[in-house]
Formats: structure tokens, C-alpha cells, sequence
């Protein structure tokens, strides 16, 4: 899964919500907690509803390739017990567009046990959501803290998953991964 989102915020105030855990928290839906432990590692703790299946994931996130507040590379995995567990990898990048700052993510993500069962199309269709409903909330928070308010609202994109393809638990790897690596470690 990859996209772009764009934030009426600058660059730096966008990596230091990315790092913030309160924020990452109310973003990332079905979230409990965000924590920051030493040597670039996050750990979460989110419960998803994908399909039939509802589980608690615990969630380890190792930050990699740092280059504040420009880039991270952030891996992660996550366990769901017996609902299964997903592992993944996503890239991610903050560019000033204008008054703005873009942030681009290219995530990779594998999942097993009951969740690779339930078929990609629903992983697919769950993941587009929880992504978009980070990003929307992360957006209006991002901007809503902004120290310079922008004069034109900027809107939220947030381009359409790709059919199976590298989307296996993006539910875990794109929101938790994504969204608790990058809220956590943009910052250092």
C-alpha cells in the first residue's frame, strides 16, 4: 500500500506530531496505548475488527534509516494471539510543498494464521479504512496545532489500496507500523 498525504502544517511541527505518543494514540483507531522504549523501538497495544475477527494485537515497531524531519524506514510486527499476526516494513518521507508538507508511505506487509484466512479483499477494504481514519484524524490534529494556521483548508488524500498486493495486514502494518513508527521517531 502507498500514498501521499498532504498537511497545512510545516515539515518540522508534522515530525514532531508524528513523534508525539498522545497523538499517535488518539489517531490510530481501536488504540490502547503507545509507548516508547529504548534503542528506536514503539510498542503498542490496538484492537482491530477485520471481518468476523476481533482480536487485541500487540504491536513492536523498530525505527530505521533516520533522517529527521526528512525520512525513517520503520519494520514491525504484531501479534494477535490467535486471530494471527502480521509483520511489515514501511517507508516514509516528508516533503514542504508550498505552505505544506507532503507525507508519502510505501508500506510492505505479511499476515498468517486466521487473518490470511479471511481473504485480501476484506484485509484490503479494513486497512483502506483504519488508513484513511488515521490520516484524517492525524491531519486535524496536525493543523489544528499548527503554530501558522493555514488561509485554505488542504484535503486529506489518501489514494486507493492496491488489490492484494502488499496489503496483507496493512490493518497492523499500515496503521501501527506506519502510524506508531512515524508518530514516534520523526522527532529524533
Amino acid at each position: 500500500m502507498a500514498g501521499d498525504v498532504s498537511i497545512a502544517a510545516d515539515r518540522q511541527h508534522v515530525w514532531n506530531a508524528l513523534n508525539d505518543a498522545d497523538v499517535l494514540r488518539q489517531c490510530i483507531p481501536g488504540c490502547e496505548s503507545v509507548t516508547r522504549e529504548p534503542g528506536n523501538v514503539l510498542l503498542a497495544k490496538v484492537t482491530a475488527k477485520i471481518g468476523p475477527i476481533k482480536a487485541g494485537f500487540s504491536g513492536k515497531v523498530t525505527l530505521s534509516d533516520l533522517d529527521p524531519p526528512n525520512s525513517y524506514v520503520i519494520s514491525g510486527e504484531g501479534s494477535g494471539g490467535a486471530a494471527g499476526f502480521a509483520k511489515g516494513s514501511a517507508a516514509v518521507k516528508l516533503t514542504t510543498v508550498g505552505d505544506a508538507t507532503q507525507l508519502n508511505y510505501q508500506v510492505e506487509a505479511a499476515v498468517g494464521g486466521k487473518l490470511a484466512q479471511i481473504g485480501a479483499r476484506l484485509i484490503d477494504t479494513t486497512a483502506k479504512k483504519m488508513a484513511e481514519d488515521f490520516f484524517r484524524k492525524f491531519v486535524e490534529i496536525a493543523e489544528s496545532t499548527s503554530p501558522t494556521k493555514p488561509t485554505v483548508e488542504t484535503p486529506v488524500a489518501v489514494p486507493p489500496t492496491k488489490p492484494a498486493q502488499n496489503s496483507r495486514l496493512l490493518v497492523i502494518a499500515a496503521v501501527v507500523v506506519l502510524a506508531i513508527a512515524a508518530a514516534f521517531y520523526l522527532s529524533l
